[in-house]
């Protein structure tokens, strides 16, 4: 390129580079997803591809067309990514409609990937002291990128684990008061169980009341979570005043009027497949009550989705925890007055 084409690209503001970049960046993304959407809704958002080479990628494109001529900072570098993803939020949640927890859990990971793109395209530009030759073919490669990645995936094998989330409380209670409890409370009260991040801010549904229809091994708890939310629990542990167990079943998982379909319990990468409460006599008539929660998971970022798993059954099992020891230490105390 001669110079004398340089000063009339030069003159273009670095706003409106940098806004003209993020729409095309935006609109690839879109395209993108609605891609995935269509050959493969279950699982397609779930891969490597989508979670992170699609962010480092765009980013990388965005940070290079806005910044022709390789004259900006790292620092404005890196500040490309948080514009992309705060723009990326209200896109998903406003346009694409996707759900809070979706959207929460999908933007560190966007964040870290595309401040990668966009550290390597500074340090790329740095070294080679580009003076915007090459640009096009740059710029051409981020976005393909993701692309070519789209279509190795599917050959390569997805890790997979079983996870067990375990949180426990101390009840002023004894077992043969709190196992009635542990078979279904019926009628959960508004305020009643515990504040959580999950439930309170994020909005995931609290529960309304479980009943045991039979007993032993082979009887069904009902479930109800508010919102269309209802599944069953077959009992496959039952030692009355001491343990129960069940497996989760999710069999009218289509009627749930839940924000994030990408989330459900029985999908293609995620199953949340048995639970159960354990009791620990203790000293002075309390009890050490238990809750376990187990799930299967498949997908690229594991340990990233342990830590999520931790936050979201720990607080709704913390919940649960929360409202037996409620109910079981207020019988408990009515029982004492009279």
């Amino acid at each position: 390129m001669t110079s004398e084409h340089r000063p009339s690209r030069r003159n273009v503001s670095p706003v409106l580079r940098i806004a003209g970049a993020m729409v095309v960046a935006l609109a690839f993304a879109c395209g993108v997803y609605l891609l995935i959407e269509a050959t493969q809704p279950t699982s397609g958002l779930v891969s490597f591809s989508f979670l992170l080479v699609l962010p480092a990628g765009i980013c990388a494109f965005v940070a290079y067309v806005s910044d022709p001529w390789g004259e900006r900072s790292a620092k404005s570098y890196r500040l490309i990514p948080v514009w992309i993803l705060l723009a990326v939020v209200l896109l998903s949640l406003v346009v694409l409609r996707e759900g809070v927890v979706c959207v929460l859990i999908l933007s560190p990971l966007w964040l870290i990937s595309g401040l990668i793109g966009a550290d390597l395209t500074w340090r790329l530009r740095r070294r080679r002291d580009d003076d915007g030759e090459g640009g096009t073919t740059y710029c051409a490669a981020a976005l393909l990128l993701p692309l070519v990645s789209m279509q190795i995936e599917p050959y390569v094998p997805l890790p997979q684990a079983d996870v067990a989330v375990t949180r426990s409380i101390v009840v002023d209670a004894s077992p043969a008061r709190i196992w009635p409890l542990l078979r279904g409370i019926p009628d959960v009260r508004p305020g009643e169980g515990r504040w959580n991040v999950t439930q309170n801010v994020i909005g995931v549904p609290r529960p309304l009341g479980a009943r045991l229809v039979g007993e032993g091994i082979g009887a069904t708890r009902l479930a109800n979570w508010g919102r269309d939310v209802r599944f069953r629990e077959e009992i496959v542990e039952w030692q009355p005043g001491q343990r129960i167990g069940w497996r989760f079943v999710f069999d009218h998982i289509e009627g749930w009027r839940f924000t994030d379909r990408h989330l459900m319990p029985d999908s293609p990468y995620f199953r949340v497949t048995t639970g159960g409460y354990r009791m620990e006599p203790l000293t002075s008539g309390r009890t050490r009550l238990t809750i376990e929660t187990r799930y299967w998971i498949k997908t690229p970022v594991n340990t990233y989705s342990r830590l999520w798993g931790e936050l979201f059954l720990g607080d709704l099992e913390n919940n649960l925890l929360a409202l037996v020891k409620q109910r079981a230490e207020a019988l408990s105390a009515a029982a004492r007055s009279r």
